[in-house]
């Protein structure tokens, strides 16, 4: 009876086992049917339900965790290439279904975070548009801050924003005179006052110049210029006059004399920073150095940028500098394939007689060393014989190896690559301190053994790439000890190297690295063994031929080359030594006509300025253009 309730007991819990065993395998199936028709979040929860039932099964806990984590990571990545395309609400869904069974996600949460961030954004880029439209370039101003606040890379904001900066900017003094340099103009002047000179350009611009203190007051000049531009008049009269001039405002400009210390004084400087996408920051101001002449070019390697302080016009010589040399490296696949193959075949035939016969005493029966006295009772039943055996060898081997390599290498241009495929093989070398009592001891080296190959590529505009090719193949041939229980090995060693040129796509095969090896040897009976046929009853041979042979073959594809620059960025006006400005380009106009209400005063020839007694100059009427006097005519158009 006290065994009853026992085995009740046990008959339930077995039962239970069995039916809870039920339950998770198909809890199991389940869940995998589910993930098989992409229902992630019901499949994960039948997981579950298999591993609540089944504890001890790893094989459920595994597939749960596997599932959930695959399932986080994909979902995870088409929510932010959905939030990345603008696709807002299937990116929160996205995120939702990770939230779902990974409450604690962080990233999850975080795209949420950004979904929610994303709406306020865009709720705020239309704000700051219909802001925009209206002209309140404050308010739109305000709501892009907010945006680029938040999200400093917005592209939306990013775009308006260019659009309210263009729209409030001040424009540059330069950019002021840009309008008025256009301007045709047409000038006669024959040893004509300096001055008098920039007072017809002035009347006729509307400029305003300014001249430093010591701007020769008598300084003459003569320019015969027909339908030209304002521009190209004052250019002019600076170079040939030794002046030089600086923009103070919008249509006033200083003239001062161009010498080392008033351009000091007066010269205004500019910095730039140049960020550097693919130069390096070291070659490009190594290339700015000589042409630029300027000393304060700071390199900041760590950030890969330039920073150039300088006049304006050597900032914009810069610029298009390191336009040229701010481009993407070339670069190339190398597309490789090595392959040994080695053949050998060993023949072996005849008969191995012994070469030696041994006699010795047999040793007394009770194991007793042999005295001499029972020497001399040997006889054929006291002497052992040993050696005397025969082996007949018939034996042909072959054997063929292939050992084949096909590595991709992606190189840039002028840059070296190396490929090793073998092992190291370590090399114990002993060094016995020297004195009484000295101690040894033992280092290990390591050495290549295999294949290494060396490639450095040379990309050309023609679409062809020198490769300079070194190959070297290695192989232990033996070993040996030392007396100092050191193991010393024999190294076969074949290389070879060259220079190809080759097109995009072409494929060079270099063959060739060739070891043949032939070996012979023989043992044979004395006399009997060199007769012919007969011979080989009464020795035996064994020849060895090793063959390998080393091919590569090599095709370079072009990953990206070099990008030719137009001919016309190649090439550019750098100014004079003096100065970096350019000769304005004067294109031909209609000479414009001026109304014979500006009358144009002619030039008086005055003294030097200061000089006592000077003639002053005296009230000249303004007369028009015409009858103005031939020798000294100002033709103003």
């Amino acid at each position: 009876m006290a065994r009853n309730p026992v085995f009740r007991y046990f008959a339930l819990l077995l039962a239970a086992l069995v039916l809870a065993g039920c339950a998770a395998q198909r809890a199991y199936r389940e869940g995998n049917d589910l993930i098989a028709h992409d229902q992630v979040e019901e499949a994960l929860l039948k997981y579950r339900e298999a591993v609540a039932a089944d504890p001890t099964n790893a094989m459920y806990k595994l597939t749960y965790l596997h599932a959930r984590d695959a399932a986080t990571v994909r979902l995870l990545e088409q929510g932010d290439r959905d939030l990345a395309a603008g696709k807002l609400k299937e990116a929160q869904q996205s995120y939702q279904r990770v939230l779902a069974f990974a409450p604690a996600n962080e990233r999850a949460r975080a795209g949420v975070r950004r979904v929610e961030g994303a709406r306020r954004q865009d709720l705020g880029l239309a704000a700051a548009a219909e802001a925009m439209a209206k002209k309140d370039y404050d308010t739109a101003r305000a709501k892009l801050d907010d945006i680029l606040a938040e999200r400093p890379d917005h592209p939306g904001a990013l775009a308006l924003m260019d659009k309210v900066k263009d729209a409030t900017a001040v424009p540059p003094a330069e950019a002021g005179l840009a309008a008025v340099y256009r301007k045709p103009i047409s000038l006669e002047f024959r040893d004509a006052p300096l001055r008098q000179v920039f007072e017809v350009i002035a009347r006729h611009s509307g400029l305003n110049f300014v001249f430093d203190k010591d701007v020769r007051s008598d300084a003459r000049t003569s320019i015969f210029l027909r339908d030209s531009t304002v521009e190209a008049a004052v250019y002019y009269l600076l170079m040939t006059n030794q002046l030089e001039r600086q923009v103070m405002d919008r249509n006033t400009i200083l003239i001062y004399p161009n010498n080392q210390a008033k351009v000091k004084e007066y010269q205004e400087l500019a910095v730039k920073t140049f960020y550097l996408a693919y130069a390096e920051a070291k070659s490009v101001a190594a290339s700015l150095k000589p042409i630029l002449k300027s000393r304060d070019i700071v390199v900041d390697e760590k950030l890969n940028l330039v920073i150039v302080r300088d006049s304006p016009d050597a900032i914009k010589l810069a610029a298009r500098m390191v336009t040229l040399l701010d481009v993407p490296e070339p670069e190339v696949m190398l597309d490789v394939e090595v392959m040994e193959v080695q053949r050998s075949r060993i023949t072996e035939l005849g008969v191995a007689w012994p070469n030696s016969l041994s006699l010795a005493p047999l040793s007394s029966r009770d194991g007793r060393v042999i005295t001499l006295d029972e020497l001399r009772a040997l006889n054929g039943s006291t002497i052992g014989v040993a050696g005397v055996s025969a082996t007949l060898n018939a034996r042909n081997d072959d054997g063929d190896s292939n050992v084949l390599a096909n590595p991709r290498i992606r190189v840039r241009n002028k840059e070296k690559a190396n490929v090793v495929i073998g092992e190291k093989l370590p090399i114990i070398t002993t060094t016995v301190s020297p004195g009484v009592g000295g101690f040894a001891s033992e280092s290990v080296t390591y050495a290549d053994v295999g294949l290494t190959l060396n490639v450095e590529p040379t990309i050309h505009l023609d679409n062809e790439v020198a490769i300079k090719i070194s190959l070297e193949v290695s192989n232990v041939i033996d070993s040996m000890s030392t007396k100092s229980g050191s193991t010393v090995y024999r190294i076969g060693k074949r290389s070879a190297a060259t220079l190809l040129q080759l097109k995009d796509g072409e494929n060079q095969v270099l063959a060739g690295l060739i070891r043949n090896e032939d070996r012979k040897s023989g043992r044979k009976l004395p006399l009997l063994g060199d007769v012919p046929l007969l011979g080989r009853l009464f020795g035996s041979t064994n020849d060895s031929s090793d063959k390998t042979e080393i091919v590569l073959s090599i095709t370079p594809h072009l990953v990206r080359n070099i990008v030719r620059p137009p001919s016309d960025a190649t090439i550019f006006a750098a100014g004079t030594d003096a100065s970096f400005r350019n000769r304005p380009e004067v294109t031909a106009s209609v000479p414009a006509a001026v109304p014979a209400s500006r009358p144009v005063p002619a030039p008086v020839p005055r003294g030097p300025a200061g000089a006592a007694g000077a003639p002053q100059p005296a009230a000249v009427p303004e007369v028009p253009v015409s009858q103005m006097p031939a020798p000294n005519a100002a033709d103003v158009k």
